[in-house]
């Protein structure tokens, strides 16, 4: 009989490879359960469920703690752009018979002081950065300050920010390092050869200690429209530089037409199918910008230049060919449904992976790692309801499929649409804010609602109490024969459905 060995007697030989490899492993580097890159809307209750659930985990980050939302997105802007709105109802006291001893209806009677606009949101960022990271503390997660790239498959070197650099490896590894606003692409541009604080992106932008006398923005989408109605509503001359043909050129025309009207009666001036060809000094303002649109060359002396053309990933210092992991021309990391790189071992979520650039989808991100990861779920981002606020006044807040994208998704269904001004709302019109539309995009053979949008007064709660129909299935005649207390904004969902054409 031929000499055989049976598995078991193999186990004593075998067994001590495996902790023997680990060792090693852990003596040259400090290996943990999870490392989290980037401590954004994703990033940390990720790492916090990582650590509460047990799991050795590491959160990295190269600034501060909670990430483009708290620190230079939608925290300090919508404090800013509170702001604002207290400056503008000022204004309009009189035409509510309300009058004060220093307000008329010119726009410089209205004072402003900048510096306290500015320590308002400073100190709000402060008290929500503070209260991430004592989460954080109290999670148990290590939290290490420092810049990260990838030396392999599984292998992390961080430059600390007060230290020597770290090696690092793990078990899992989730990106969440987010998108940073656009440097500028023109011939000769040097934001250096200009006054310090005269040429701007979103971030510097909030740091401003006085009022531009004229703020040029260069870009019409989500980030420029709510900085230029913000100055100018505290004060500033403001003019848009668009390329396009419309502001917002993801929404339906109708819609950013009616956005553009609102813009344009706060005083905006509004330049479409125009582009920046270049930016100089100029003889009597700090800065000047050079565009170039359907009337020809034309010369735009400004105080301040805000850019708001785009955002780009965080990405190039991660060498992430060294991982193995893929991106895009735009260089954002390319995931499944699951939000797996293509290592296997590494995740990315929130802003860096591309797709909708959201708070809220990040943190829908972490959701779906923590059941797929932690709670043995098998969520996907496959037809997700993605919704979103523009916090322009009044606001624009939209769910589902535009009117375009409905057409071109399904183009063998019946498609029915109801736009409604907002001047058909009673309650809009007791609080005198009645600019804007609503429209609801719908199929009509199921009567299911495809996509919904409210430029007006509380858009984004409006359209919230759609998509709560949308997520339950729920068609769009339960809505217009709903009993909705009156007066409020919400009754207006029993008119716009007799608009369906």
């Amino acid at each position: 009989m031929r000499n055989t060995l049976h598995p078991a007697s193999l186990r004593g030989f075998l067994k001590p490879k495996i902790p023997f490899y680990k060792e090693i492993i852990r003596t040259m580097f400090t290996h943990y359960d999870a490392i989290i890159i980037g401590s954004g809307q994703g990033g940390t209750p990720l790492s916090m469920a990582f650590a509460q659930a047990k799991h050795k985990t590491a959160l990295i980050e190269s600034s501060h703690v909670g990430g483009c939302c708290i620190n230079e997105g939608c925290t300090p802007t919508k404090t800013l752009i509170a702001s604002g709105r207290v400056a503008y109802l000022s204004r309009r006291g009189p035409q509510y018979g309300v009058y004060t001893n220093h307000v008329n209806a010119a726009m410089n009677d209205v004072q402003v002081n900048m510096e306290v606009v500015r320590q308002r949101k400073r100190d709000i960022v402060d008290s929500f950065r503070n209260g991430s990271e004592r989460k954080l503390q109290d999670a148990g997660v290590e939290l290490i300050f420092g810049t990260a790239c990838f030396k392999d498959e599984h292998t992390i070197q961080v430059r600390c920010k007060d230290g020597p650099e770290k090696s690092l490896t793990a078990d899992r590894i989730f990106i969440c390092s987010g998108e940073r606003p656009a440097i500028p692409k023109m011939d000769g541009f040097n934001a250096a050869a200009f006054p310090p604080g005269t040429v701007l992106d979103s971030t510097s932008i909030q740091e401003l200690g006085v009022v531009p006398s004229h703020l040029v923005v260069i870009g019409g989408g989500y980030i420029g429209l709510e900085f230029g109605q913000l100055f100018r509503r505290l004060g500033a001359a403001v003019t848009i530089v668009q390329r396009g043909a419309q502001l917002l050129p993801r929404e339906d025309a109708e819609v950013a037409e009616m956005m553009r009207n609102v813009l344009e009666e706060d005083g905006i001036r509004i330049l479409l199918n125009t582009a920046p060809t270049a930016i100089r000094s100029h003889t009597t303002t700090p800065v000047s910008v050079l565009v170039s649109g359907q009337n020809g060359q034309s010369e735009l002396p400004a105080s301040h230049v805000l850019f708001a053309a785009g955002r780009v990933p965080n990405t190039e210092f991660l060498n992430l060919g060294a991982a193995g992991i893929e991106s895009t021309a735009r260089s954002h990391i390319i995931t499944d449904t699951q939000l797996r790189t293509t290592n296997s071992r590494v995740w990315a979520l929130g802003d860096v992976k591309g797709g909708p650039a959201f708070t809220h989808i990040s943190y829908d991100d972490f959701r779906l790692l923590r059941t797929n990861l932690l709670e043995e779920g098998s969520l996907s981002t496959a037809d997700r309801l993605v919704p979103y606020v523009v916090y322009t006044d009044p606001q624009l807040g939209h769910v589902g499929l535009h009117e375009h994208e409905a057409r071109e998704k399904f183009p063998d269904r019946e498609i029915q649409v109801a736009s409604m001004p907002m001047s058909y709302v009673a309650r809009a019109l007791e609080t005198d804010e009645s600019r804007g539309l609503m429209k609801a995009v719908v199929d009509a053979e199921s009567k299911q609602i495809l996509g919904f949008t409210c430029l007006g007064i509380e858009g984004g709660e409006i359209m919230s109490l759609v998509e709560m129909a949308m997520i339950g299935g729920v068609k769009w005649p339960v809505l217009q024969n709903a009993v909705w207390a009156h007066p409020s904004l919400a009754e207006s969902l029993n008119n716009i459905w007799s608009f369906l054409k």
